[in-house]
Order: structure tokens, then sequence, then C-alpha cells
């Protein structure tokens, strides 16, 4: 789940991190009546996406009559698909240096990593293309956390002068952040260091691990859902793990895992998925409104039905499957793939009731459906 900016910068406040003062403002008016307190302000359109500054979604007001003036144009904006419903305002700050510190989870090295840049105010992609000797990087082993010598030696050979105590230091804070809040990613671009020699948090981008959203019930009230699509609600009526793409190909896969290999072998193959669907074991009871849909999806003009049978058996999976398809009455071309526990019976399902037989491999079936959707 993702978080907008004034709702994730408490997190950092919480932690020991400093941020500027500021208020939400639902109204011109309400932003004039800020701003006529905390002096010289910028105004933050609030939506939970990036580049709101180049969409023209952040401006600087020195007076309350700017500041209305601002946010009367930048509320009612759409920013990436999003529509601007309310500002943030807040103090301006004496800029020194912009830095970028963001702690993410890294899945293919199974933990947060931290990372560092002196090129704040530009995302770390391209921080790293302009200049890669200014980022650093961290592979933190959660047993242990991140200490305050580690993150030092990280930041060595950067030029921060007097700053540098205090970045590691902003860099546990954050790292305790992440742990504490479950976050996929809590960034912060960017990372102030004012004329006065304080550090200061600027923004924060800030996004909960889904399935962490139990235990932190109060924050996640603050969150942003993402914003589905109506097939996608429909797959959340029924519990079904469906996601919307822009492809040809639709898929049907048992385990989160074998589901995103299907997508990775269409692509392999030249096509591109229409869809994630997730079943696994559920395909027995929820085929029917699996396959309905799938089928769903004006673009799917095929379907790779690929299931491996473990714990959930492939006869069981695939009886389902053949259940719903009697009551759905596919029309579009289907290419099955079959393979573990249960196969021989599956199989011989298909065969007597469907006249089909699965493709010999995963990647047979999904080539034959790529050239099928062209």
């Amino acid at each position: 789940m993702n978080f907008e900016e004034y709702a994730a910068k408490p997190l950092l406040a919480v932690a020991g991190i400093a941020t500027p003062q500021g208020q939400i403002a639902n109204t011109p008016l309400e932003a004039a009546a800020i701003a006529e307190k905390l002096g010289n302000v910028v105004i933050k359109a609030q939506v939970p996406t990036g580049k709101r500054g180049k969409a023209g979604g952040i401006k600087v007001a020195t007076s309350s009559e700017e500041a209305r003036t601002a946010t009367a144009e930048i509320i009612g904006m759409e920013i990436a698909t999003h529509l601007v419903e309310s500002v943030l305002v807040e103090e301006c700050a004496d800029i020194a240096r912009e830095f970028y510190a963001a702690v993410l989870t890294d899945r293919e090295h199974r933990s947060p990593l931290i990372l560092f840049s002196t090129l704040g105010g530009m995302d770390i992609e391209e921080a790293a293309e302009q200049d890669s000797d200014a980022v650093r990087q961290l592979n933190v082993d959660i047993r242990t956390g991140l200490n305050i010598t580690a993150a030092k030696e990280m930041l060595t050979g950067l030029d921060l002068g007097d700053a540098a105590d205090g970045v590691a230091e902003t860099l546990v804070k954050l790292y305790q952040a992440y742990k504490t809040n479950d976050a996929e990613l809590i960034e912060i671009n960017p990372l102030v260091l004012k004329i006065d020699g304080e550090l200061i948090a600027l923004d924060c981008k800030f996004v909960m691990d889904d399935s962490a959203l139990s235990r932190h019930a109060t924050l996640a009230e603050q969150g942003t859902p993402d914003t589905l699509t109506e097939l996608e609600l429909r797959g959340q009526e029924d519990s079904l793990k469906y996601i919307e793409l822009s492809g040809s190909v639709g898929v049907l896969a048992n385990g989160a895992g074998l589901t995103m290999t299907t997508m990775d072998v269409i692509q392999h193959c030249g096509g591109t998925p229409a869809n994630f669907l997730e079943i696994g074991g559920e395909a027995y009871t929820k085929g029917t409104a699996a396959l309905e849909l799938v089928l769903a999806n004006p673009n799917a003009k095929s379907l790779v039905i690929n299931f491996c049978g473990a714990f959930a058996r492939c006869d069981v999976m695939v009886e389902g499957i053949i259940n719903a398809w009697e009551n759905v009455r596919p029309t579009l071309p289907v290419f099955f793939s079959v393979h573990g526990t249960g196969e021989d019976e599956a199989v011989a399902m298909l065969k007597d009731r469907l006249s089909i037989l699965p493709y010999p491999t995963m990647e047979e079936a999904c080539a034959k459906a790529v050239e099928a959707a062209q």
C-alpha cells in the first residue's frame, strides 16, 4: 500500500528524523491561512506517486495570496491518473545540499537494501547514471540490523564534511522506521542539509508490505489503496489474485511463482501476458469464477492454463477447470501445460472430457498461445 507524503512524514518524525512544519489543506483558503502562519511555503499535491514537480504539482509561495492561488491551480489536477484533492503546505528550508536516502526490500538478495546518494532531488537510477561514484548501497543482515559503524563505513569516500555523522545517524533511524512499519520502501528525496547545519527530510515516500496491513490497522487507514480496474475489483470480490495487464495472452496458473514464470515464458516467446491470475488449490471451487474473469478481458486472444502439482494435485485442479469449462464454453484458443502430482489422471480427464492433450512442456504451450494471439 502506498502512502501520500503527509501520512509518511510522521513515521520519520517518530524515528527521530526532522521534518518541516506543515499542514494539510483541502481548499485554497485553508492553504492561505496556513501560509499566513508559516511564511514562505511550498505547496505540494498529495497523490501516491512521484514526479509531482515535473507535473506542476509543487509550487513555492511567498505570501498567503500566492499560496491561495497555487493551491487553486493544483487541486483538481490529475497526476499519473491520480486526482489531486488536497495539498501539503510546508515551510520553506534554506538548502545548502541535497541528498537521497532510502531503505527498500531487495528480493534478489532477500534482505533490506540501504541506498544513499549525494545527488538528491533526482531518482536513484538517474543519480547512478549521472555519477555512479556518488551512490552507495548496503545490504543489511536482518538478524543484526544496521548500526552506526556500518552506516559510516558505507559513506566512506563521499564528500559529506561535517554532515557525515548526521547522515549516518539518519540512515540508522530510517532503517528502524523501515523495520518498525513493515515497509517495502521508505525513501527521503531530498534529505536536505540546511545552511545552519541541520539535516531535514523535505519529502518522504512510504510503501507498506500489503501482508502487514493487519498488523498496522490504524496506520493503514491513512494509506492510499491501489486504483483497481473493473476486472480487478471483480477478482477481489471473488477472493482471486487477479491483475489486469495490457497483453493478449491470458494466464491461469497455480501458485504465484509458477504464474510469474508463465508470464516470463510468454514474453520469452515474443508475446505479452493479458493478466496475472493465481488460483492454486482453489481451482476446484473457484474454477468458474477464475475462467470467466480471464475471458472477460477483451484483450485476451488466447489462454495458457498451467498447473504444476505438489500439495495441490493436478487432477483436482484440472477437474475444477473442466467443470468450469463445461459451464463457460470458452471460444478462444486454450493451451494446457500439466505436470506433477496427479498428472496422469489430469491428462486422462482432459482427453476424455474435452478432447484436449496438454503440451509436453510449459514453453511449448506458451509458444502456441503466443502464436494464436497474433
